[in-house]
Parts: structure tokens; C-alpha cells; sequence
């Protein structure tokens, strides 16, 4: 803060607010003296939350997606067609696609995409695990990462560790726009896309 006036728990507070994606430092601010202002019971109460949420959310055993249970819901519900597995960057991407409420199948998450400029190869993601799930069972994988260079990359790496496998793979249509996230699409538009999907 300028000049002399320094309260050292709110500056730190604010810090660490701003080390969060998207949260500029005028929100931030604006966050923390949010905060102040609760009653203590509420700021109790969003402390427990974040602890609870670290503390008991953990990768879903059969798809990684996240998960306060050994499986996660959608490996849970019997009703969905493990013959159709949607290959996603994040678990954020599963409740975007879950949204729509079209997909019948199932997942799996990587936790990223290949990218040699940031030091993220495949040995990074759940690709392994991935490979593991392919069965006779399933018919098909739907690369649906992101329409970015590292989520091409990583479609087409999968794409060749599948085709020998002799699993059907395609890749999400365009209806997702180049360069932008899956997270931040509407639903006519996921509908479309995973209408009109392609073979790799």
C-alpha cells in the first residue's frame, strides 16, 4: 500500500487473493475487504469450505476426474454408455459438456495438454490411464481438448495410440471457436460440436 499506512493481515490477504487466476489487484481489494466485512461466523465458514474442498476432493480412480468418492458420479451412473469415452483437458470441461446434458458416455481427464514450451509432456497427463481403459467395450473415444495448438497436439498424440488399438477415435467439430476453451462455450454450441464430430 503507498505511503505509511501498512496493515501487514490485509496486504497479505490481498496478495493472496491476486496470486489466483483471473483476480487482478483492484479485485483483490475489493475481495478482501469483502471478507472483512463478513460476521465471523461467514468467514469461518468460507475457511472450513476451502479446507473441506482441499481436503476431501481427489481424483476419481476410473477417469480422474475430481471426486469427494472412490468414482466420481458419472462413473457411478450404471445408465451411461462405456462404449463412448469423451477425452477432456480438465476436470472443468467435464461440467461444461455435462451441462448440455447430451452426452450419454463417459469420461476422461488428462490434468492438461502436451505442451514442450511449458515443460508438459505426455508423462505429465493421465495418458497411461487412458490407455488402460481401452477394452473391447469401448467403440469410441471423442478427442474433445481444446481447439488450441497444444490440444491439437495432444488429440493427434492420442489419436496414434488408439488407431492400433482398433477403437474408432474422432475429434470434437468446430462449433467450439479456434483458440478459446471448452469451459466458456454455450450449449447449442457443444451440442453442435459433438453432433458433428470427426474421425482422426
Amino acid at each position: 500500500m503507498p505511503g505509511g499506512y501498512h496493515v501487514a493481515p490485509l496486504e497479505a490477504l490481498i496478495d493472496k487473493l491476486e496470486s489466483l487466476p483471473s483476480i487482478g489487484h483492484k479485485s483483490a481489494q475489493r475481495l478482501a475487504y469483502y471478507i472483512l466485512n463478513m460476521s465471523p461466523q461467514e468467514a469461518q465458514s468460507l475457511a472450513d469450505c476451502i479446507l473441506n474442498a482441499h481436503n476431501k476432493i481427489h481424483y476419481c480412480s476410473q477417469c480422474c476426474n475430481l471426486t469427494d468418492g472412490e468414482l466420481c458420479p458419472v462413473c457411478r451412473d450404471e445408465g451411461r454408455d462405456s462404449g463412448l469415452l469423451c477425452v477432456v483437458e480438465e476436470p472443468k470441461d467435464v461440467f461444461a459438456l455435462e451441462r448440455g446434458g447430451d452426452f450419454p458416455g463417459r469420461y476422461h481427464v488428462l490434468h492438461g495438454a502436451i505442451s514442450p514450451l511449458s515443460g508438459v509432456g505426455p508423462d505429465q497427463l493421465k495418458i497411461k490411464e487412458l490407455l488402460a481403459r481401452i477394452t473391447p467395450e469401448v467403440q469410441e473415444v471423442i478427442m474433445a481438448t481444446n481447439p488450441t495448438v497444444e490440444g491439437e497436439a495432444t488429440a493427434m498424440y492420442i489419436a496414434r495410440l488408439l488407431k492400433p488399438l482398433g477403437v474408432r477415435v474422432t475429434r470434437l467439430a468446430y462449433g467450439v471457436p479456434v483458440g478459446g476453451d471448452i469451459e466458456y462455450a454455450d450449449n447449442v454450441t457443444l451440442q453442435r460440436a459433438l453432433a458433428g464430430r470427426q474421425e482422426l
